[in-house]
C-alpha cells in the first residue's frame, strides 16, 4: 500500500555529514509517523528519529540528539534525516518506516519498511 525508496547513503569521514532522503509512494496516511531506524551487523534494528506526516511532532534516540535533523516535505511525501557530526558508530543500514500510529519510536509499531540505505563512518 506505502512504498517508501531510502537514498542518500554512502561513505563519509567522521565528523562529516550525510543526508538521507525517503520518499514514500501510495496512500500515506496524515496520521503516520515517518521514522528512521538503524540496524548495525549483529545488533538489532534500532530508533533513531520520527516524524508525523502531520503536524511537527518530531522525536529523537538520545544519542542522536544534537547531530541528527528529521524534517518533511508534504509535498513532495518526502522525509529527510539530517546526520551531521556522524561517528564511526553510526555506521549501519538505515530504514525508514511509515506508520507508528501507536508509537513513534517502535520497530513493531510501523506498517511499511523501505529497503535500507547503508551508512558508512571512516575513522
Amino acid at each position: 500500500q506505502v512504498q517508501l525508496v531510502e537514498s542518500g547513503g554512502g561513505l563519509v569521514q567522521a565528523g562529516g555529514s550525510l543526508r538521507l532522503s525517503c520518499a514514500a509512494s501510495g496512500r500515506t496516511f496524515s496520521n503516520y509517523a515517518i521514522g528512521w531506524f538503524r540496524q548495525a551487523p549483529g545488533k538489532e534494528r534500532e530508533f533513531v528519529a520520527a516524524i508525523r506526516w502531520s503536524g511537527s511532532s518530531t522525536y529523537y534516540a538520545d544519542f542522536v540528539k544534537g547531530r541528527f535533523t528529521i524534517s518533511r516535505d508534504n509535498a513532495k511525501n518526502t522525509v529527510y534525516l539530517q546526520m551531521n557530526s556522524l561517528k564511526p558508530e553510526d555506521t549501519a543500514v538505515y530504514y525508514c518506516a511509515a506508520g507508528g500510529v501507536l508509537s513513534a519510536l517502535r520497530v513493531g509499531s510501523y506498517d511499511y519498511w523501505g529497503q535500507g540505505t547503508q551508512v558508512t563512518v571512516s575513522s
